[in-house]
């Protein structure tokens, strides 16, 4: 894949006057983008690539993200330096950070970071424009200020229709009804929207950076519940973050109805793997 795309760094370097490419490496990427760290004789970035026409502005939409998540001045995200289209190949432009190891209080500044981030908010849930899980679109099209409101229309209720055409059903009827008495009302929170242990990184100075988001106001149960669905945070996270910015009552029973929506996306990207986790979820809670 690497050689593949020599021609193109190349033609990129020299659009955005980032210096004469001297090397490029693969970096992590997921399953969606190709990923690389481009070294040119004046500085290192990085670079995300994917086709123009399959993913139609899913860069410009992860850089309004990024910037976004910059703007709770919370947690440390890549300064966006640039996006944009060449040919085929669609991409953005990444500050590039040195890994490092965790700090003594790395858990602790993670969680005072997370709970500065959620406490952004506005009046409605959603967000200004749609914009990507994975994949998959997500729907930010809410003008609704009712949590519950806001997770079926947009969240659950796309992901089961999709779900649907791909030859999974699920009876929501009762499951939809009882939502509104197990889910308490809260105000929007500034998001990450797929906060797994891959979307976050250990800078060079031990801090947590957050990377790939998919942002929205949007419950903050929803960042919380990823965290747990793959493991790979700390207890002591959760325990600061709870001091900081308490979760409502009864919160760790609401675990698995945010992580609902993620599972839903799994189902959806990969498969009936994820079918009994979902099914299991509503039929419990209708």
């Amino acid at each position: 894949m690497s050689l593949i795309y020599t021609d193109f760094l190349h033609q990129l370097s020299e659009h955005e006057n980032l210096g004469s490419l001297k090397n490029h490496h693969p970096l992590a990427g997921g399953d969606i983008n190709d990923v690389f760290l481009i070294e040119t004789n004046q500085q290192k970035v990085v670079v995300k690539i994917n086709s123009a026409t399959k993913f139609p502005d899913m860069f410009s939409k992860e850089a309004n993200g990024l910037d976004l998540l910059a703007s709770a001045k919370a947690l440390k995200t890549p300064n966006v330096l640039s996006f944009g289209t060449i040919e085929n190949n669609s991409y953005l432009l990444l500050e590039y950070i040195n890994s490092g190891k965790k700090l003594v209080d790395f858990w602790g500044n993670f969680a005072i970071g997370l709970a500065k981030q959620h406490q952004k908010t506005q009046k409605t849930f959603g967000l200004e424009e749609d914009n990507y899980i994975g994949s998959l679109p997500q729907y930010n099209n809410s003008d609704s200020s009712f949590l519950v409101n806001f997770y079926i229309e947009n969240r659950l209720e796309p992901q089961f229709q999709l779900a649907a055409k791909n030859g999974f059903s699920f009876k929501t009827d009762a499951f939809y009804k009882n939502l509104s008495s197990i889910i308490p009302e809260e105000e929007p929170a500034l998001i990450h929207g797929d906060l797994w242990n891959g979307n976050f990184m250990i800078s060079a100075k031990g801090n947590p950076c957050l990377i790939d988001p998919a942002v929205s106001f949007a419950p903050r149960e929803l960042d919380i519940a990823m965290m747990h669905l793959f493991g790979g945070f700390s207890e002591e996270l959760f325990s600061t973050y709870h001091e900081i910015f308490p979760l409502q009552k009864n919160w760790k029973d609401r675990i698995d109805l945010f992580q609902l929506y993620y599972l839903l996306v799994h189902l959806n990207l990969f498969g009936s793997t994820y079918y009994n986790s979902v099914n299991s979820i509503v039929k419990k809670h209708s």
